[in-house]
């Protein structure tokens, strides 16, 4: 089965990129969106977080704020931020933050291929942010957030690729957080095809970040095809929009956590419960980040611990578990349930998540301020063991992964029509 073909793609002119480039609607609330979009007419986030044109009493969920999203939508076209290619294209996109750079492949993905696990997913979702992505795609008759794919790296297509980013690209810019973003449209019809030819080849994809909008996507499929008498699996509905990378290039990092409480227990007698299955040690903010899969920091009372998995622990996991082996399973069966009476993180509102990209400083301010008992950092999951879970059609614990850097939204849109 065909997994991906090119597409007309919605853009904006090569002028107004920078402008229109804006964060995922899921990184930004309401008020930091507002923010970054008051004074900025092209922003994306008119797109993609209407509310930010909507009263503040405005839910974001109200039907009104999805139909402010279709208008802004159309405003976009009919002042001429945003034209569709006339012909369909395939679209390269190169992201370098600090010394990482990746390169992926922008194209649609097939929502069949996608529905009989050739493009598998390793997470749960969540039925109202489901909605939410539904709704938003109806009412705009668009995709408009690109769901992060992975693939196992593969050298023809490296080299096809490679061809394609020694042209002039259609956008170079760099983005507030110092992030570079570089977009290019493959005119060549030719070195197109041959691309798709090699990633018809690729037995299958594997969902990075995107849960919510790949499910929402197989959703709105059907809906579509339920009101369409002529249905003929070639409409736009039946594809969704993607950006593909080469497993080799993608950048995970830490996920950690914060605590509200110790559940009853002094400092003292946590550590002391903690040193049943980890070795621990003190140290500082510079020396805290855990080095290695089966370590973790916890930071208390303005103190870092270093916590080592000891032989206590390594005998009691299964190493052939993909899950279960993984360090936030470890976190969540040795610590957070039997020491925290944290049993679900999805639901406990004793636990919050804290990216790696904002450091470590972050969660000594957040436990520093009173607000949270203790923070404990992690390791980051491994791609290899995202698609190991994947491939054994299981599912990771809520939070194992942070990709960097993240997908602009408003490089390029899928129209539904």
């Amino acid at each position: 089965m065909k997994l991906i073909k090119p597409f007309r793609g919605l853009r904006p002119g090569r002028e107004l990129a920078a402008k229109v480039a804006s964060h995922p609607y899921d990184v930004l609330n309401r008020e930091e969106a507002l923010e970054l979009a008051k004074d900025n007419p092209f922003s994306f986030l008119h797109i993609n977080k209407p509310e930010v044109d909507m009263d503040a009493s405005v839910d974001v969920h109200d039907p009104s704020v999805y139909s402010k999203g279709r208008e802004n939508l159309d405003r976009f076209q009919a002042e001429g931020t945003l034209k569709q290619d006339s012909e369909e294209k395939l679209y390269v996109y190169k992201q370098v933050m600090g010394s990482h750079a990746q390169v992926g492949l922008v194209a649609v993905a097939s929502v069949e291929a996608y529905e009989k696990n050739l493009i598998k997913k390793h997470e749960f979702t969540r039925p109202e942010k489901e909605d939410d992505r539904v709704n938003h795609m109806l009412a705009l008759n668009a995709q408009v957030g690109p769901v992060f794919l992975t693939y196992k790296a593969d050298a023809e297509v490296d080299a096809l690729i490679a061809e394609v980013t020694c042209t002039e690209p259609e956008y170079d810019f760099r983005a507030e957080d110092g992030t570079r973003h570089i977009f290019w449209v493959i005119e060549d019809v030719t070195l197109s095809a041959n691309i798709e030819t090699v990633f018809s080849r690729i037995e299958y994809l594997y969902v990075a970040d995107g849960h919510h909008r790949s499910a929402a996507a197989s959703r709105v499929k059907h809906i579509c095809q339920k009101k369409n008498p002529d249905h003929s699996g070639s409409e736009a509905y039946n594809f969704f929009l993607v950006v593909l990378f080469p497993h080799n290039q993608m950048q995970i990092l830490d996920y950690n956590r914060v605590v509200k409480d110790l559940h009853g227990c002094e400092p003292e007698a946590f550590l002391e419960k903690l040193s049943t299955c980890f070795d621990i040690q003190k140290t500082d903010l510079g020396n805290a980040k855990p080095a290695q899969a089966r370590q973790f920091a916890v930071y208390l009372e303005r103190q870092w611990y270093r916590l080592t998995g000891n032989e206590n622990l390594t005998n009691r996991i299964d190493d052939a578990d993909p899950v279960k082996s993984l360090d936030v399973s470890i976190l969540q069966d040795f610590i957070f349930t039997p020491l925290l009476g944290i049993v679900d993180q999805r639901t406990d509102n004793r636990v919050d998540f804290v990216g790696g990209i904002r450091g470590l400083a972050e969660l000594e301010k957040r436990v520093d301020s009173g607000e949270w008992a203790a923070a404990i950092a992690l390791y980051p999951t491994s791609i290899e063991s995202l698609m190991a879970i994947a491939d054994a059609n299981e599912v990771m614990p809520p939070k194992s992964t942070w990709f960097e850097p993240k997908l602009k939204s408003g490089l390029v849109v899928h129209k539904l029509d």
